[in-house]
């Protein structure tokens, strides 16, 4: 086991959660138990050896070690049947996953780093690591996938802004085919500003995530799908959309789409090392695990 995993298990068991779980199956255990005594004694009365210390210490240790089993943290993730899909939430390289990959961008699509676009960005990482740095090839890609959008408004001359000028509609999902086997599915989920500073809102992204899903269906082949944490970084949403709400927002998207189309047959959100320590895993699972249908 990892140090990390080692790490993250130790924060789970200090958490509220844990203990609440931890109780409440020991106890299950327990009552479970003694109802088979009880059973038993009443039907078979000399099959039980007499009550001791030593029974007592055996039940409390089989309920304890129920409760550990029941409650002990693992891997956050989920598999469903309506819809046939799996969601993991986990830390990672979201450009070294299987399938296909999410990459946030504004809705003017401009690729310049760092001063426009910053370089550690999903969107920076995209130009660096796929294309190697190279602006133009990128750039290209994206006037050809484009092609068949028509900007909403252009930037005037008096804004002044570096970069791009043309302004595409909020929720624009272009596919970049730049990998073998590997779709690159780019959202336009913030609004660049003149200045290059860009906003969001949770409307608008529940927008572009629905627009997302449609295109992976259609597109996707039912391949994974991964997705870093959205609403971060320069966005200006991490302030009233925290890690944990929006690794939520996206999975009752994706659920939601999935109910209605088969967009993929695993979901996978990348989570930073650095965010990942913040979230409260139990949580986060016991929200996956009620997603399910009743």
């Amino acid at each position: 086991m990892s140090q990390r995993s080692r790490t993250n298990i130790a924060r789970d068991l200090r958490t509220g959660r844990f203990w609440i779980r931890l109780t409440t199956h020991f106890f299950a255990a327990l009552g479970l138990i003694g109802a088979v005594i009880g059973i038993t004694d009443a039907v078979f009365p000399t099959a039980l050896p007499p009550a001791a210390w030593p029974v007592v210490a055996v039940i409390v240790a089989i309920a304890i070690g129920w409760a550990l089993l029941c409650s002990w943290p693992r891997p956050i993730e989920q598999r469903y049947q309506q819809p046939k899909t799996e969601v993991r939430v986990f830390v990672g390289d979201l450009f070294d996953q299987e399938g296909n990959v999410v990459v946030g961008m504004s809705t003017t699509f401009d690729t310049e780093t760092p001063h426009v676009i910053s370089s550690d960005s999903v969107q920076g990482q995209l130009l660096a690591r796929i294309y190697n740095g190279d602006h133009q090839a990128l750039d290209n890609d994206l006037t050809s996938a484009l092609a068949n959008v028509s900007p909403t408004e252009s930037f005037k001359a008096v804004d002044a802004k570096r970069g791009k000028q043309d302004i595409y509609p909020l929720g624009t999902v272009v596919v970049l085919n730049q990998t073998p086997r590997k779709l690159y599915f780019c959202v336009a989920y913030t609004e660049m500003q003149s200045d290059c500073t860009v906003k969001a809102n949770v409307d608008g992204i529940w927008t572009s995530l629905n627009e997302l899903w449609r295109l992976a269906d259609t597109r996707g082949n039912g391949d994974p799908i991964s997705i870093g944490v959205i609403g971060g970084g320069q966005s200006r949403l991490s302030g009233y959309l925290p890690v944990q709400d929006a690794i939520r927002l996206t999975v009752l998207s994706y659920i939601f789409a999935s109910r209605a189309r088969p967009v993929s047959r695993q979901l996978n959100i990348v989570v930073r090392s650095d965010d990942f320590k913040n979230l409260d895993a139990l949580e986060l699972q016991a929200f996956l695990n009620s997603l399910r249908p009743s």
